[in-house]
């Protein structure tokens, strides 16, 4: 069989690999992408995309239910949880087609296969027809990471579920355990909660949304508990006896363990990176507790070898990987671009309430020997956020007290994921308090709430 060479293989099509392929085209480099399931990878086919559309059709409900407080009349109200979940399922398959388009748009040659790396240079792609025997300058790894399984807790896909057992579930939780408070859990946790479920979330770690600054934690842990939650800090499930019908967790909580049943529980609990069965550790790739160790600019440390995304380590997040796959393709393209910064990506959790945060939190701040000035502004405080609704909410500011430097911002209310955008700018454009308190923010907009949060950092806050 004879060889095909490219300038760039990637292997993955997820939002890292296949925007790493299309920066690569567009840069004159001849570019191969290997990917074994959907194109779009679980971002967009089972993960960011779908659990949007699921809760944007929470939100729309729970609107309906408020109706009364904005003047309308809505009677007889239900859902019909097939169409919800067919209506996901309908806007992931359209994006991924999408990608399909991007690929033949941008002459990009796809391998629908599962590809190992035999040796340096070289991807072996096993094709339902065959073999492929592809040669690269350069071989991008963008194969993404699953669901974290702790023994005792598998799911099985009938009472104990993963995220894609959640986003195509038999049917709907009467009774639900999550396990697990990071973004994954808490979407869940929220959407179902919003369509009736009795729902209860445990969590080890001493408060829930842990990677959050405490205070927004807090809040929306206040605020999960108002909607009807069960929230277990400092918890933990060691057991799931399951019957017809039924699970029996054992849950572990201040020394204590007790029983709760359930008719179905979410695991939760972390990812695992797609490293298996590649060939890396052959080649001398070092891996960390299932994450390929990279350097800032996702080099592997074998000559043209990258990784990028979700298998490359923490922040696991899509807008992540796509930027690192942006930097590789102009790396191998002879370029020069800038490291990606994991302290200046944001991250968004899409529950209600919203969770939005970039940048260091008070306490990771104060840890890394900053004397820090805080500015906080509650939503309450906002006419928009009155008129819309929604006045539960906090925006939460970290400066330096010496530079002025934006070490962190922190959300929780309406439309968080949207605003937070504003601060990630900021803190690349090396933005200190000045230039945000001398930024006019429109009004009447919930971004106003930004500009109060940086005034109360220094004392000059107008509308509290």
């Amino acid at each position: 069989m004879a060889e095909k060479s490219f300038d760039m293989v990637v292997i993955g099509a997820g939002p890292g690999g296949y925007v790493a392929a299309i920066r690569g085209a567009q840069l004159g480099l001849s570019v191969a992408i290997v990917e074994r399931e959907h194109m779009g990878g679980i971002c967009l086919n089972w993960g960011c995309i779908p659990t949007k559309a699921l809760l944007r059709s929470a939100e729309v409900f729970h609107l309906m239910e408020r109706a009364g407080e904005f003047g309308l009349k809505a009677e007889g109200l239900g859902f019909d949880f097939d169409a919800v979940i067919k209506r996901s399922r309908k806007v992931a398959g359209q994006l991924s087609s999408g990608i399909d388009h991007l690929m033949k748009k941008n002459k990009i040659t796809v391998f629908r296969g599962t590809a190992t790396l035999p040796a340096k240079g070289r991807v072996k792609v096993a094709l339902e027809t065959g073999e492929e025997e592809l040669t690269a300058k350069a071989i991008v790894l963008a194969t993404g990471a699953r669901a974290r399984e702790l023994p005792g807790l598998e799911a099985d896909g009938d009472l104990v579920w993963t995220y894609r057992h959640a986003l195509q579930p038999p049917r709907m939780p009467k009774k639900l355990l999550v396990i697990g408070s990071g973004a994954i859990g808490i979407e869940f946790a929220s959407f179902y909660n919003t369509l009736g479920a009795e729902t209860t979330v445990v969590e080890v770690m001493d408060r829930i949304l842990p990677v959050e600054d405490a205070e927004i934690s807090a809040f929306a842990k206040k605020q999960f508990v108002k909607q009807g939650m069960t929230i277990l800090e400092k918890a933990g499930v060691k057991k799931l006896d399951r019957a017809k019908g039924k699970v029996t967790a054992h849950i572990e909580q201040g020394g204590k363990t007790e029983t709760r049943e359930f008719d179905t529980v979410i695991s939760a609990v972390g990812i695992v990176g797609n490293v298996d069965g590649l060939g890396l550790e052959e080649m001398g790739v070092k891996l960390d507790r299932t994450h390929v160790v990279v350097d800032e600019y996702c080099r592997t440390g074998v000559d043209g070898l990258y990784a990028i995304g979700d298998i490359a380590g923490a922040p696991w997040l899509a807008h992540k990987a796509s930027h690192e796959g942006v930097m590789v393709a102009e790396l191998i393209a002879g370029q020069t671009p800038h490291p990606v910064r994991p302290e200046s990506i944001a991250g968004c959790t899409y529950c209600h309430p919203q969770v939005a945060s970039v940048g260091l939190t008070e306490a990771k701040a104060k840890e890394a020997g900053h004397e820090v000035k805080v500015g906080r502004f509650p939503f309450i405080g906002n006419g928009k956020a009155i008129a819309l609704g929604e006045p539960e909410g906090m925006v939460k500011t970290v400066f330096d007290a010496k530079t002025g430097e934006l070490l962190g911002a922190h959300m929780v209310g309406a439309e968080v994921t949207e605003l937070i955008q504003g601060y990630v700018v900021g803190r690349t454009l090396e933005t200190t308090e000045a230039e945000l308190m001398e930024s006019v923010f429109p009004h009447p907009t919930l971004s106003e709430m930004m500009h109060e949060s940086v005034l109360d950092a220094y004392g000059r806050v107008i509308h509290m």
